[in-house]
């Protein structure tokens, strides 16, 4: 088994050659995400390879922003999921590797279709209470946008979760400040994230630097060694959009664009090859 962060540069490198070759798909966050999405799988979540949609007494993950699939996808190809070679499909007509996930698809992975926004709240919390009544000692994980938070359907959520005291439920959210038309504070300021959810009853960590691999293990163990202790838990985790490829950071312009055949040779360049390319 290669080092996590091999495995990083790696899925930094699908990424790109996965959006670059249909000319399509959201690169930015997906790269921001990485290192969190590839500690998660490999180091921290209890999960079996043998994909089961109810996944008994395992725990379980949800993707929320849905558009960040090409680093989802990767990730749970790497992990063992469906063969590598398969990301080659992303965004075809009919591909398993939809530019959205959904469950029609049959995906080893997927549980809930994730393109419509504001959403993962709700079914991360509905699974957590389902784990609760089967006796579960398992944990739910789930990620979200930033700007996702502005779905007011999040907060009917987040004030449940708090007031049923659902404390198997570990909730990150990708604070990279940044969405489709540019940054979260100009198009509907969030404010304090971390003091919203304080106000909501939530346990609340932070990430300081989402990026930063051993940060990120440290305080996802953190947020294990909490649960089961009637606070739901939510980790604030600063990102940068398009981390790892320089001339992606600093701007929300790689949202939703895929590099040309020029940018994506700069960008591989930056990213060697560690794994196996599909």
């Amino acid at each position: 088994m290669s080092g996590t962060p091999e495995i990083v540069v790696q899925v930094r490198r699908d990424i790109l050659r996965m959006v670059h070759a249909v000319n399509s798909g959201h690169p930015g966050g997906s790269l921001g995400c990485a290192e969190f999405m590839v500690v998660l799988f490999f180091e921290i979540i209890k999960i079996k390879k043998d994909f089961t949609m109810d996944g008994k007494n395992e725990d379980l993950f949800f993707l929320s922003n849905g558009h960040i699939s090409p680093v989802f996808y990767s990730v749970l190809a790497r992990f063992g999921y469906f063969p590598v070679s398969e990301l080659s499909t992303f965004r075809k007509i009919d591909s398993r590797l939809q530019g959205h996930p959904t469950t029609h698809e049959g995906l080893p992975g997927v549980r809930i279709a994730s393109g419509s926004l504001g959403q993962g709240f709700s079914v991360a919390i509905g699974a957590a209470i389902t784990k609760k009544l089967n006796k579960e000692n398992t944990i739910i994980y789930s990620l979200h946008g930033d700007g996702e938070l502005q779905e007011g359907q999040n907060w009917e959520g987040i004030m449940y979760a708090a007031a049923n005291k659902i404390d198997n439920l570990i909730c990150t959210i990708d604070n990279n400040e940044k969405q489709i038309d540019g940054n979260v504070k100009d198009v509907l300021d969030m404010g304090d994230i971390g003091s919203k959810f304080l106000a909501f009853g939530w346990t609340v960590l932070n990430i300081i630097n989402g990026n930063d691999i051993d940060e990120v293990r440290e305080i996802l163990h953190k947020a294990k060694k909490l649960c089961f202790n009637e606070k739901p838990i939510v980790i604030i985790m600063n990102t940068e959009m398009g981390n790892g490829v320089d001339f992606m950071m600093g701007t929300h312009k790689w949202h939703g664009v895929a590099p040309n055949d020029e940018q994506l040779e700069l960008a591989l360049s930056q990213n060697p090859e560690t794994l196996k390319d599909y």
